[in-house]
């Protein structure tokens, strides 16, 4: 599909003071579902995170209690099992860490964590740090994280995860050169790195993890199934670049894809809100499309790639919803901005 066409907004005050969201989860019709064990991997997780004094302080503490990962990965992976939902959960509280460690690093500082990580994950046996994030990824309770991981999940999905969290990390890096110099890319550059930075794609690798799935490379190299992660990951992508836009303008960050369309077409804040829920919705219905044109691999291939693919669509519906529910990006006012659409922005910090 064709991006929509700018269609110019009225004439509005220079210095908005709020911006109307566009209605995505009407847009989306994907049932939404919930693990029964939600308060249980919350509460397991919370106890691995905090087993260290020294861990998350203060506001950091607090800001976590808000941010309801255990409600994400519950929403995100509603029929894993136990132990596979907790080792999700601790991904996904880890993932959120280090993207707010990356906020406020350079390129080195990113190299140098992408060092830590990816060592504690390519050598989990023989690899030792005494730094601190390198130890968050071995120390996941009690055992390595990845060693948890690998107790079930096959070579596979072992090796796709790895290789798109290297992505990952290189794109943050990418990401951090680019905050460094003020350079505001071009949409099309934009979408490509965001496509990684966003850390949906190890995610996806979970989805197979979760449920036990054994699909072969072939398959999940398949042009349509790639489409399917694709647009999954731009609807989760860019919806994020919405709701967190006002938490960062007041930050002054720039790298998220409202400010990018504002400098590239040259319109208004509100424009640019409306061109990016057009992509997103756009998003839902290629993945739709690309969902009812999935071709057999015979029955059983057949059945693990539709449970992968409804993993997907949970993803898409529940980070829809979390994220009114989560108070990472409207604070205590998530339930009001739903119901609304409407974000009162806060002023730039000096």
């Amino acid at each position: 599909m064709s991006p929509p066409v700018f269609q110019p907004s009225s004439a509005r005050p220079n210095a908005p003071k709020k911006i109307i969201l566009p209605d995505l989860v009407s847009h989306c019709t994907f049932k939404l579902r919930c693990s029964r064990y939600k308060k249980l991997v919350t509460t397991e997780t919370k106890k691995w995170l905090f087993k260290d004094p020294g861990n998350l302080l203060g506001k950091k503490r607090e800001a976590y209690h808000g941010l309801k990962c255990g409600l994400l990965t519950s929403m995100c992976y509603p029929d894993a099992g136990y132990f596979q939902l907790r080792v999700v959960n601790d991904f996904l509280t880890y993932l959120f860490h280090l993207d707010n460690l990356s906020d406020d690093m350079d390129n080195r500082g990113t190299h140098s964590t992408a060092d830590e990580v990816l060592n504690s994950l390519y050598h989990p046996k023989t690899w030792n740090t005494s730094a601190r994030v390198g130890k968050l990824t071995r120390d996941i309770r009690p055992e390595s994280f990845y060693k948890r991981t690998i107790l079930t999940a096959t070579p596979g999905t072992q090796q796709r995860f790895i290789e798109t969290f290297d992505f990952f990390f290189q794109s943050v890096t990418q990401q951090a050169l680019d905050r460094a110099t003020g350079v505001i890319p071009d949409l099309e550059s934009y979408i490509a790195l965001r496509r990684d930075t966003s850390g949906c794609k190890p995610c996806w690798a979970l989805i197979e993890f979760a449920y036990n799935l054994d699909i072969p490379d072939e398959v999940m190299d398949h042009p349509t199934i790639r489409n399917l992660g694709e647009a999954a990951n731009d609807l989760v992508t860019w919806s994020n670049d919405i709701f967190s836009y006002n938490v960062e303008q007041s930050k002054g960050d720039t790298h998220n894809m409202i400010p990018v369309v504002m400098n590239q077409e040259g319109v208004d804040l509100q424009t640019a809100v409306d061109f990016v829920g057009s992509m997103c919705k756009q998003s839902i219905d290629r993945f739709v499309a690309e969902r009812s044109q999935l071709p057999s691999w015979g029955s059983e291939i057949d059945r693990q790639v539709a449970i992968y693919v409804d993993g997907l669509a949970d993803w898409i519906v529940g980070s829809l919803h979390w994220s009114f529910e989560s108070e990472r990006y409207f604070g205590k006012n998530g339930r009001n901005v739903k119901a609304t659409r409407t974000v009162e922005l806060l002023p730039r910090r000096s």
